[in-house]
């Protein structure tokens, strides 16, 4: 994907890694805004950016409306559970409603895969894919590559270890994509029942036995079980879980001591990381969601901004 000229982020596969590295060197810029007395520049006033989350969120909602704010862009919130949805109103018409409204960007969630890419049938604003079902969550790949970038530079041969429920996450199939095109290895390590059907065609590596690989792992990626999304029981029970594929202290100690714990949150403690893991120094939980704000402040000015290929630090904060 090349960023000058783009309107909308759907999928991790939509970027290249020139156009992930120029992402990543943008945040940058937007996370030392963040750091300033008031954060806060004029790059996008005038522009308006409608949310339509048809499923709960509460980091990358608030962090998308506070990356936008930040940016000087006015915002629209729609609720589903108070909005005309509940009347019969299809999303076809929710969206097209919104649109009349003169919107320059929509942030979508759905629990239907492709849902982001049908809506850009149906409106001239861009529109960015904030998680649809079990298929893609691009922004955040992009805020946790920036982080684990934050911590080793270069991700070239860093071998990265994604642990559970991979079947039903979406976060999984943006990161195994945006860290294999920055030329890291992947593991998946999960149970057969937590795995897809088929991984034709995924650059990864499979393992069942999450003991093998902690050793050489660079990030440890744990992924929370999504049980909203199982249809049947996948695992004999979730402290059963925990004790094949939960990181616990023991297996935590066996990690490098320059190794990165990773997770999307929201964690469930004591099921796929115990409580004291998820405290520790290595863990950067905490660290991806401030990275987010900075991530989404990027991609909302490729988007909406002035989609620069290079861009001058003046002209963000003028």
């Amino acid at each position: 994907m090349k960023t000058r000229g783009v309107r909308h982020l759907l999928s991790m596969a939509d970027l290249d890694r020139d156009a992930i590295e120029q992402l990543l060197n943008l945040t940058e810029s937007f996370a030392e805004v963040s750091e300033r007395s008031i954060p806060k520049v004029p790059a996008l006033r005038g522009k308006t950016l409608a949310w339509l989350f048809y499923e709960d969120s509460t980091r990358t909602r608030l962090s998308f409306e506070t990356a936008a704010k930040r940016l000087s862009a006015d915002t629209m919130n729609f609720s589903v559970s108070s909005s005309s949805v509940n009347k019969g109103e299809s999303l076809r018409d929710t969206v097209e409603t919104l649109s009349a409204m003169g919107i320059d960007g929509i942030v979508v969630r759905h629990g239907s895969a492709g849902v982001p890419q049908q809506i850009t049938q149906w409106t001239e604003a861009s529109v960015i894919n904030a998680g649809d079902g079990s298929h893609q969550h691009p922004t955040q790949s992009l805020l946790d590559l920036y982080t684990a970038r934050s911590h080793f530079g270069d991700l070239d041969g860093r071998r990265i270890t994604i642990v559970g429920d991979i079947r039903h996450s979406r976060v999984a199939r943006s990161n195994v994509l945006g860290f294999a095109t920055m030329g890291a290895t992947v593991t998946l390590v999960a149970p057969p029942s937590l795995l897809p059907p088929s991984l034709e065609g995924w650059p990864v590596e499979v393992e069942h036995d999450l003991d093998a690989v902690l050793e050489s792992t660079d990030i440890c990626y744990l992924l929370r079980m999504q049980l909203e999304r199982q249809k049947q029981a996948v695992v004999p029970s979730l402290r059963e879980f925990h004790h094949e594929y939960g990181l616990t202290v023991a297996r935590a100690n066996r990690l490098p001591t320059d190794s990165l714990i990773m997770h999307p949150g929201p964690m469930n403690r004591g099921v796929e990381i115990s409580g004291e893991v998820a405290d520790r120094p290595q863990s950067v939980v905490t660290e991806q969601v401030a990275n987010g704000v900075s991530v989404r402040m990027a991609v909302l000015f490729l988007l909406l901004g002035s989609g620069l290929d290079v861009v001058d630090d003046r002209r963000v904060a003028a």
